[in-house]
């Protein structure tokens, strides 16, 4: 297996869901793409509680998910409320294409961070927006 090299890369709600329910449609794309990758995913808030809604019929997958944020396999960038602004202003800048507020929050960690390559499902959004360089997401898995 080739490794997929990033210093650091965001993870997105999509994969996170795929990785915990085997029923999902890209959960073995996701497992494998995760085999792939060096060192832990980087994700916030919003998009775990996003992940814990939509696996919210699994309560085991709900738990494991809690249980993989100890900093191993996926660790949390903090959002301070007084970034709520700032994000507010990522979702404004979009708003034609309609963002999710966890979109928002991992577009402006993106720039805060300096991290331009996610793990996500979600092409058609992440290919519009852009990284705190205005910088095209290198967007993993790759998909046929």
């Amino acid at each position: 297996m080739k490794q997929i090299r990033a210093d650091r890369m965001l993870v997105d709600t999509g994969p996170l869901v795929a990785i915990l329910s085997r029923e999902d449609a890209h959960h073995q794309t996701c497992v494998e793409a995760l085999r792939e990758m060096a060192g832990p995913l980087f994700s916030c808030w919003p998009v775990i509680t996003e992940a814990a809604w939509l696996l919210r019929r699994s309560s085991r997958a709900v738990q494991q998910l809690l249980s993989n944020m100890d900093g191993g396999f996926l660790q949390l960038l903090p959002l301070a409320g007084t970034e709520a602004k700032a994000i507010a202003a990522v979702m404004k800048k979009y708003e034609s294409i309609r963002p999710q507020l966890a979109d928002a929050a991992l577009v402006y960690l993106a720039g805060r961070e300096r991290i331009e390559t996610i793990f996500t499902l979600d092409r058609r959004d992440f290919s519009i927006y852009r990284t705190g360089r205005r910088r095209s997401f290198r967007i993993v898995p790759k998909m046929d």
